[in-house]
């Protein structure tokens, strides 16, 4: 594997997803607007190339992918980030990761992006590219179903900076409206949230979720899997969390920096009369989102992809074969 360029390498999970890399042995440049902090952190990993560059400056974007064999965009808000580091991947004929989990950066990309003369993977994280691989592999050879639902089981929420501030640009372009997913489409409502029970595997087991707290699952699921309705769940307590201006981030409490939150990712699919169910548990969704990004790259510059262009996750990777090389940072539960 050759250089592979984190733009956004200062961040919390840009931290994570170089120190993945590095672990590796892969060949990484740390790159994003801030030189001095990315200099300051490639002093702690040692054997790294800095480029600085911002996304609002073509030509900086240029030099830093200049010679790299794929980039991975861990910068938000992706509503900025976004579209300039495609492009500027797509003019470095090199393939694009991104980490990205709002909704409306993801419906961009896919809208405008489809057609990119380069490999195009947005959402390569806990919050859409998880869920989509759950629900692919789970599906098997099927590419369609009556309903899809992802109930995200966390422990906790404590946001990062960037999440904050990707949540309020969001926030902003919905004029705080909701979104949900249904007949075939995203749809904006004035709904209250609704309160309910959910099952969860043990140990996690019956949860109070807030329903259609709607994730970018409802983007990538739907791209590629004819699914009429897609809906995310959230239990209360990360979503108070979430939704806490107090709230503070994460802290680490182990070697890995990953900090004390756990989840179980419980999806559940429904065509006809039977239900499918495929579930995963870890710890710190920040911190999973390093080997779901990395492993894409891996499979990227191995070959090993399903289709050309811009795809989800899902539609990108076997999905099954995925989700098993997860298994030291993942259990997973499949049908069959």
């Amino acid at each position: 594997m050759g250089a592979v360029v984190v733009y956004g390498a200062t961040g919390h999970t840009g931290r994570f997803v170089v120190e993945e890399l590095l672990r590796g042995g892969v060949a990484t440049v740390a790159s994003g607007r801030d030189g001095s902090a990315l200099e300051t952190l490639a002093a702690k990993w040692g054997d790294i190339e800095v480029r600085p560059a911002a996304v609002d400056d073509a030509r900086s974007l240029d030099r830093a992918l200049a010679g790299a064999d794929v980039v991975v965009n861990c910068a938000g808000p992706f509503a900025f980030t976004g579209g300039p580091l495609i492009e500027a991947a797509v003019r470095a004929g090199i393939p694009y990761v991104d980490v990205a989990a709002e909704i409306e950066a993801n419906v961009a990309t896919f809208a405008n992006h489809r057609g990119a003369r380069s490999l195009v993977v947005p959402a390569m994280a806990f919050y859409g590219g998880l869920g989509d691989l759950l629900v692919t592999a789970a599906l098997g050879e099927r590419t369609a179903a009556d309903e899809v639902h992802v109930a995200y089981g966390l422990s906790s929420w404590h946001p990062t900076p960037g999440t904050r501030a990707a949540g309020q640009v969001s926030h902003d372009r919905r004029g705080g409206r909701r979104l949900r997913f249904t007949r075939g489409a995203l749809q904006y409502h004035d709904d209250k949230p609704v309160v309910q029970d959910w099952d969860f595997p043990e140990p996690l087991g019956r949860r109070r979720v807030i329903a259609e707290f709607t994730m970018t699952d409802v983007v990538t699921v739907p791209s590629h899997l004819d699914v009429p309705e897609v809906r995310t769940s959230m239990t209360v307590e990360a979503a108070q969390d979430l939704l806490g201006e107090d709230t503070p981030p994460p802290t680490p409490v182990d070697a890995l920096g990953r900090s004390d939150q756990t989840f179980v990712v419980d999806t559940v699919i429904r065509t006809g009369n039977e239900e499918l169910r495929a579930t995963a548990s870890g710890q710190d969704i920040y911190a999973i989102t390093a080997p779901l990004a990395v492993g894409a790259v891996r499979r990227i510059l191995a070959g090993e992809t399903r289709t050309s262009g811009l795809a989800s996750a899902g539609e990108m990777f076997d999905a099954r074969e995925f989700l098993d090389t997860l298994s030291p940072y993942l259990k997973v539960e499949l049908p069959g």
